[in-house]
């Protein structure tokens, strides 16, 4: 079984259970924002966690363990996405990217934001002229060393 196919099961199976991304999160004890991550193959699941997980989804064996491999990460089908959602963020990266890199490098000194010792939180802000989306991200600043 490819993680691939782990990751459609899973998304099957979380259909067929009526269960949402934060219900499994809860049942491991992380984020919903990490642990849909792992669920769609960018994260590794610990023996324990993974194990939660496939009794939640009655998944095979293969597929419980498939989840503690760790995956290949960057997973989208194309250098430029096409599906609209994600291809916001590709145009907020394309458009914002520079002042990012500019506001961080001012603040900080050269060197990056980390997406290894990361948090992400993503909430429904309320608005009477649409609901907005809320992401808020934390990434340990890594500076670049002289040798």
């Amino acid at each position: 079984m490819t993680r691939n196919e782990v990751t459609e099961l899973v998304i099957t199976q979380k259909l067929l259970k009526q269960l949402s991304w934060a219900q499994l999160a809860e049942a491991i004890g992380l984020s919903k924002e990490w642990t849909t991550a792992a669920l769609l193959g960018q994260m590794t699941l610990n023996a324990t966690q993974a194990a939660t997980i496939g009794a939640m989804l009655d998944l095979p064996e293969a597929a419980v363990s498939q989840l503690q491999v760790v995956p290949y990460k960057g997973s989208l089908p194309t250098a430029v996405p096409t599906d609209p959602l994600i291809y916001r963020f590709y145009e907020l990266i394309n458009v914002y990217g520079t002042t990012f890199k500019a506001l961080i490098h001012e603040e900080f000194g050269d060197g990056i934001m980390s997406a290894i010792d990361f948090s992400m939180d993503l909430t429904r802000e309320p608005d009477p002229k649409g609901d907005r989306v809320k992401i808020v991200m934390s990434g340990k600043f890594l500076p670049y060393k002289t040798y």
